[in-house]
């Protein structure tokens, strides 16, 4: 029986980011410096794929550090973590290794510097996000007040609107945060942006890519994980990019063939935290069930790269 025929519009950039794959190395390194285990504290990036791999090769994952016994090492995860929690390793006498995104790092660095000049700080985020813990974590308790918002822009209240600041949590939508920011900004025209795009380019990116093929797709299939803040994201802009038959799958096998029905078109992306193999996965799939044709679609090439800590480089 003849296979009906279905162009695939795969997104460029798409998949890992340098801060994931930092992170990863990062783990990975340790594994083969210091042995099997390594402990890492919450996940090291947001793909069961990822972590799974990881704990096959001796790391295992914990929530806390009250989790992590003496004399092993411990690897903090990409998304961040809180002052206090640096505190606890150092009290423990934990050897750590810091594997945050150096992008979250900046945000973090923005917070604080903020916060030495006399500015209460505005963090946009999602509640619960791990990046958004440790972000807070970054200034005692009250000095960061949270925006997820237009609403609560329109709305929240602050010590004084003269000394006001803002930073971003770096996986958000860059088109909802440009509307909180307006929004703050004609309720705070003194409020202090951050030096830098708080956005990361990793981010920017991949939703430029879907917005550069929605308006092609019939519908569009994102590879990431549910609890990815940026996988997410991603859904979100091909819906508002024209493309309403968005979703996002971890795993090809989670693709409904009749999801499919009447699609002559699908455009395919990543999230920052999924491998490549994921996207080849359901690649294949679509060819066991269509006469896939496969174009790539590339806004920008991506050449930025992290350094990784001198501990697993000495």
């Amino acid at each position: 029986m003849q296979k009906p025929p279905l162009k695939i519009l795969l997104a460029g950039p798409r998949g890992f980011c340098a801060g994931v794959d930092r992170a990863i190395n990062i783990v990975e390194l340790a594994l083969r410096k210091y042995g099997a285990p390594v402990y890492v504290r919450h996940e090291i990036v947001h793909n069961r794929y990822v972590v799974e791999a990881l704990e096959r090769k001796g790391a295992v994952f914990v929530e806390e550090l009250e989790e992590v016994p003496d004399g092993v090492p411990v690897v903090f995860s990409a998304h961040g973590v809180a002052k206090a929690v640096f505190s606890e390793a150092d009290s423990r006498e934990l050897f750590y290794l810091d594997a945050t995104c150096p992008l979250v790092t900046k945000v973090h660095v923005d917070a604080q510097r903020h916060e030495r000049e006399g500015r209460q700080v505005i963090l946009i985020g999602h509640a619960g996000h791990p990046e958004v813990i440790g972000t807070m974590g970054q200034l005692p308790e009250g000095g960061i007040v949270l925006v997820e918002t237009v609403e609560q822009a329109s709305t929240v209240e602050v010590d004084d609107p003269g000394r006001l600041s803002y930073v971003t949590q770096t996986t958000l939508s860059v088109d909802d945060t440009e509307a909180i920011v307006k929004a703050l900004k004609e309720r705070f025209p003194a409020i202090e942006p951050p030096r830098k795009e708080d956005i990361c380019y990793a981010t920017t990116n991949r939703q430029a890519a879907v917005k550069a093929i929605a308006g092609r797709c019939d519908a569009l299939a994102v590879i990431g994980a549910p609890y990815s803040s940026n996988s997410r994201r991603l859904v979100e802009v091909a819906r508002a990019a024209g493309c309403d038959k968005a979703v996002l799958v971890q795993r090809a096998g989670e693709l409904d063939p009749a999801w499919l029905d009447g699609v002559a078109t699908l455009g395919v992306t990543a999230g920052a935290s999924a491998p490549e193999i994921l996207v080849e996965e359901l690649i294949d799939r679509c060819r066991t069930l269509f006469d896939a044709t496969v174009e790539e679609v590339s806004s920008i090439e991506e050449s930025v790269e992290f350094s990784l800590p001198r501990a697993l480089t000495a």
